[in-house]
């Protein structure tokens, strides 16, 4: 097996045509739809809604748009075997970032380090096995891999891709309400995004991302990030 691709190579792979039944008018009305109007709808919906459906109806939406596009390789959604050559400096960021993260938790608001375990064990061990799959996989569909084909011809520069991926990924968090979500998943955005580019493998990126959130749900800071139907 093939060492995973550099971010150098990603960023000079060739891009494939759009196409032929998107306009490049049709793909900025559905970008706008899709990354700004359904969270501003979701915020500001009369009706209390659920965020996982949600998810899920724009996830079918857009794995059905990249599975009936023929230039899409398909085994970018998941190519496990990427992990291999980044997994030591994955760790690396990741045991940097948490500390970090930990040493902020336990000087602002001690009262929160894990909460979740601590009164809610079980709810825990739940969070823990079912966010991947059911949260962290689809939003790697939406921000990773749909974005990344479908908008290739809009955002030409591999970098500025990895940018706009992490703006809108963070700009849905606003649903939360709260501007911890939105500024922490600002800088994973970043580092999802930058991971699904260097390795074309949804899986490695959703690895990443599915360590961090547990994390976070560990840590205290679970409540940021999901308060259930608003």
């Amino acid at each position: 097996m093939g060492a995973a691709p550099s971010v150098k190579d990603a960023l000079v792979q060739p891009r494939a045509a759009i196409p032929a039944t998107a306009s490049r008018l049709e793909l900025i009305a559905e970008f706008v739809i899709l990354f700004f109007g359904l969270p501003l709808g979701f915020l500001l919906s009369p009706v209390r809604l659920h965020p996982i459906p949600v998810l899920w109806c724009a996830t079918a939406y857009c794995f059905w748009r990249i599975w009936k596009d023929e230039s899409f390789d398909r085994k970018q959604l998941w190519n496990r075997h990427a992990l291999r050559s980044c997994w030591a400096q994955m760790l690396l960021i990741f045991v940097l970032l948490a500390t970090m993260i930990a040493i902020g938790v336990d000087l602002f608001a001690p009262q929160r380090l894990f909460i979740m375990v601590r009164r809610a064990p079980w709810i825990w061990l739940l969070v823990m096995a079912l966010y991947p799959p059911l949260s962290v996989y689809p939003q790697g569909i939406i921000y990773r891999a749909f974005f990344f084909q479908r908008y290739q011809s809009l955002f030409k520069n591999r970098w500025l891709m990895i940018a706009i991926s992490a703006l809108v990924f963070s700009f849905v968090h606003i649903v939360f309400r709260n501007w911890l979500a939105v500024i922490f998943t600002l800088f994973g955005g970043v580092l999802f995004a930058w991971r699904y580019a260097s390795t074309r493998s949804l899986y490695t990126s959703a690895f990443e991302h599915a360590l961090y959130g547990c994390f976070l749900f560990t840590i205290g800071l679970g409540e940021f990030f999901y308060k259930g139907p608003r």
